[in-house]
């Protein structure tokens, strides 16, 4: 996921997809508890997509303000 590909998008949009990347995130932990996660890496860029997607909104955010 890029930024400028979050920036095209809507803040509701980025919204829904927070949800998703964290819904995302917590089966992820859920199944590296149970021994059961493949790949271990999908983690850390879940949690840098939300990330890069919390810091677009403050940005949009930003931005309406001024």
């Amino acid at each position: 996921m890029d930024a400028k590909d979050l920036r095209s998008k809507t803040p509701d949009q980025l919204r829904e997809q927070l949800v998703a990347l964290k819904k995302e995130a917590f089966n992820l932990r859920f199944q590296a508890a149970t021994n059961q996660l493949e790949n271990t890496a999908r983690i850390n860029k879940v949690r840098k997509d939300v990330a890069r997607v919390k810091t677009v909104l403050v940005e949009m955010a930003t931005a309406a303000a001024n």
